[in-house]
């Protein structure tokens, strides 16, 4: 039995399919006449009970006056004095307590961070242990969404064929930072809806003279490159020797320094990638991906294509390494590259 419109991804060494699944199908004999019924028939009952309220408060409640009306005012936007905090609001606040200190430890080692973060946070709870359970819950959750932040990143990488490593510096002489960020992002954009550019990115300040620039992988196809490319030799103060850049005129002219790196292996793409997200984790900076970027491919998997079942439940099928791709009946040829680009996409 085949498996139709499966999400397919790379790990780095396989291909992994997702076989699709569909929600449960309505009821059947239940129709837009029945649902069209019982509507009526909770609208009635509704009804009912607000007459009910209605009639038997009109009798005991007094006119409102002048301050009734400005206590319900009060209560209506929140500023009614000695008013308890709900459950729901002290949890909340605990959260946001524990982003804020979650934040300013940013850096630090993780076990001096928990205990600094517990120190501040146990006089909020009952006692130190249901402190300490709040504080490591928070923990865990901080570690499930980073893992799973990476998971889309490494299968956003090995889908789209990433070539180049570009930085771009903030020259205060052409630009204000805000207008670096805004007219940089916007040049992108464009690059990307007319020629097809794709990037993954971040904004990071240098460590000693904390000038802003943008550091990005980018998948950039033959041809598409503005201006001309030149190579420069200069001389690296911070690591102290010469280095070659390749220098984009077209950058220079409307941003000032650039440098364009051709990746010539695999690896080099997954050095950039730990790199990026070295510094996530560093500084709490966030990726920027541009549109369009998925992290898997929609294929027809055939069963003898299929190795075995993997995963939780054994939900996911381990393909071959030459699967057949199909798209909705049509063999579309043997996984590579080439057919993925013809493959329909899928980012979630």
């Amino acid at each position: 039995m085949p498996y139709p419109k499966a999400k397919v991804y790379f790990d780095g060494s396989h291909y992994i399919a997702i076989p699709h699944t569909t929600r449960p199908k309505a009821v059947k004999g239940f129709g837009e006449e029945d649902r069209k019924a019982m509507d009526e028939n909770l609208r009635k009952i509704a009804s009912e009970i607000m007459d009910k309220s209605v009639s038997s408060d009109i009798g005991d409640t007094p006119c409102p006056t002048e301050e009734d009306a400005a206590r319900d005012e009060d209560e209506k936007t929140g500023k009614q004095t000695g008013q308890e905090d709900t459950q729901e609001e002290k949890q909340e606040s605990k959260t946001e307590m524990f982003e804020r200190l979650y934040e300013a430890t940013r850096g630090e080692k993780t076990r001096n961070r928990f205990r600094a973060i517990l120190k501040e946070m146990t006089p909020m709870f009952e006692d130190k242990e249901k402190a300490k359970e709040f504080v490591q819950m928070n923990f865990r959750r901080k570690a499930r969404n980073r893992i799973a932040r990476n998971i889309r990143l490494f299968r956003k990488v090995n889908l789209n064929g990433f070539n180049w490593f570009v930085t771009f510096t903030y020259d205060d002489k052409m630009h204000t930072e805000q207008s670096f960020r805004k007219k940089l992002t916007n040049t992108l954009s464009h690059l990307c809806s007319r020629k097809e550019w794709r990037y993954i990115g971040i904004w990071e300040r240098s460590p000693e003279k904390k000038r802003l620039h943008f550091h990005g992988i980018f998948v950039i196809l033959d041809g598409t490159i503005p201006g001309e490319m030149s190579e420069k030799k200069s001389y690296s103060i911070t690591d102290r020797k010469m280095q070659t850049t390749h220098e984009n005129s077209y950058f220079r002219q409307h941003f000032g320094l650039n440098d364009f790196k051709a990746f010539g292996q695999k690896d080099g793409v997954y050095d950039a990638v730990k790199y990026l997200v070295k510094y996530i984790e560093k500084t709490g900076e966030k990726l920027v991906y541009s549109r369009g970027l998925p992290q898997y491919f929609v294929s027809d998997i055939m069963d003898e294509d299929v190795l075995c079942f993997i995963g939780d439940d054994d939900g996911k099928l381990l393909l071959a390494d030459d699967f057949g791709c199909w798209d909705e009946g049509c063999y579309m040829g043997k996984v590579s590259p080439e057919t993925i680009k013809l493959m329909p996409k899928a980012n979630n």
